[in-house]
């Protein structure tokens, strides 16, 4: 059934709007907004639900783990504890797992996920559906607006084969990479393949192509570009050119392509983006925690490049942390403040640009609070001790600088409320599945 929702201010296209109420349909699409003056509100400061534009849900079982200091302890050792993890999940076990991951991302400010799934076959090796279809009961049971993104991953570096720890990732042709897309066309589907390193760009092609036969028109495209300097150095050695330059060479770069990392992307390569009105889908905590170096975001916003968040290996999960260490990121390197703002500030402008092209990188309607868009909202605390007293600009300004997932009271998606105070409407049983799946499996490494 419809509804309605009343809020002091909403963030908007616009900016800050005061006294509004939005109307939602039956399927959660806001269909007007109005003035409220004068009306009771269901909340302070609504903010679309930011869309997370790149999750590895299976990751967040990896917390605590790979931080032991092994000889070069760089990133390529972390994948190696990743893949003694990634070898023991069963289907019942990403159910919970993934449940945990969407339920902490709906708590921490998102409201949608772009789910880059290469978690494929069961551990003894047989091919099929059932770990894809975990996921998406995970995100069921947690209530958050997934694009599903199956990942075609088929050998193990550039020239390399496979190794025996990406067994349960990889498939060996095409043909059976589709049969998995075609078996999951209930639910709303992306591609992806993985990277460079992972994919002959010529499949990439030939992959696109045959996806048309099988998607929607206009279906997103995600892939790994970038990230480390040594895939980089590889790339140029295997490919003669970067990721993107060879990227480019065989597929059409449009704005259904997103571009996930490219954090040492060349000057020329990000001109490239740019033109070609790909998103660059950056991930701050994952490459600060792994270490992967800093996108020039300045720059690239800054000439009206399409940028959107992801949580990646969701090792923490908050909107908020993710937008702060963006801005931090680019203060560092720079030596200088206020790298993103704009002459109305901080907060306010980041988190819309964001959160817009967000929901562009996952095909959906979301990350924005207008009329045809989900209802997909993040409401603040005006109590929050980072927030009290200020006015709705300050607080978003104050959002990014000093606060964090507890500063959010409620959020919704599609207009149902799915979390309030930090606590998911299915804390309980979503926190015992995984405690019990995480027990027996830190057991078994």
């Amino acid at each position: 059934m419809s509804s309605r929702l009343t809020f002091e201010h909403i963030l908007t296209p616009d900016g800050v709007q005061r006294h509004r109420r939005l109307s939602i349909d039956e399927a959660g699409v806001i269909t007007g907004i109005e003035d409220a003056a004068g009306h009771g509100v269901d909340g302070w400061l609504a903010l679309p639900a930011m869309p997370n534009a790149h999750s590895h849900c299976f990751q967040r079982a990896m917390t605590g783990l790979g931080e032991r200091a092994e000889g070069d302890d760089s990133f390529w050792s972390w994948r190696e504890a990743m893949y003694g993890l990634a070898a023991r999940i069963t289907p019942e076990d990403l159910v919970a797992i993934s449940a945990r991951a969407f339920a902490d991302m709906l708590r921490g400010g998102f409201g949608s996920v772009a789910e880059f799934h290469y978690l494929h076959h069961l551990a003894d090796g047989r091919k099929g559906p059932e770990m894809a279809r975990a996921v998406i009961e995970g995100a069921r049971v947690a209530g958050i607006r997934m694009v599903l993104l199956p990942v075609l991953y088929q050998r193990g570096g550039f020239g390399r084969p496979a190794r025996p720890q990406q067994r349960r990732f990889v498939h060996e042709d095409l043909e059976g990479y589709l049969e998995l897309l075609d078996s999951l066309r209930d639910v709303p589907l992306g591609i992806a393949p993985h990277s460079l390193r992972a994919v002959d760009p010529r499949q990439i092609a030939t992959l696109e192509e045959a996806a048309d036969d099988l998607l929607p028109e206009g279906f997103v495209r995600h892939i790994h570009v970038s990230e480390q300097r040594l895939e980089v150095d590889e790339c140029r050695e295997a490919l003669g050119g970067t990721p993107i330059e060879v990227l480019a060479g065989h597929v059409t770069l449009a704005d259904h392509w997103n571009l996930v990392h490219a954090t040492h992307a060349t000057q020329e390569e990000r001109a490239l983006m740019l033109r070609a009105t790909v998103t660059a889908v950056l991930c701050p905590l994952t490459e600060a925690y792994l270490g992967d170096g800093v996108f020039a975001a300045t720059e690239y916003l800054g000439s009206g490049g399409f940028a959107a968040v992801g949580s990646d290996s969701n090792i923490r999960i908050d909107a908020v942390e993710e937008l702060r260490m963006l801005e931090y990121g680019q203060r560092l390197v720079s030596e200088s403040r206020a790298c993103l703002a704009q002459a109305d500030g901080l907060g306010g402008p980041l988190w819309q640009w964001l959160a817009k092209s967000g929901g562009r990188a996952l095909g959906m309607r979301t990350g924005s609070i207008e009329p045809g868009a989900f209802a997909d909202l993040a409401i603040l605390d005006p109590r929050s001790p980072a927030l009290g007293g200020l006015e709705a600009d300050a607080a978003l300004d104050a959002l990014v600088t000093a606060g964090s997932a507890a500063d959010i009271l409620k959020v919704y998606v599609g207009g149902r409320e799915v979390s309030r105070s930090g606590r998911h409407v299915a804390e309980e049983s979503i926190q015992r599945s995984y405690t019990e799946v995480m027990t027996r499996l830190r057991r078994e490494l």
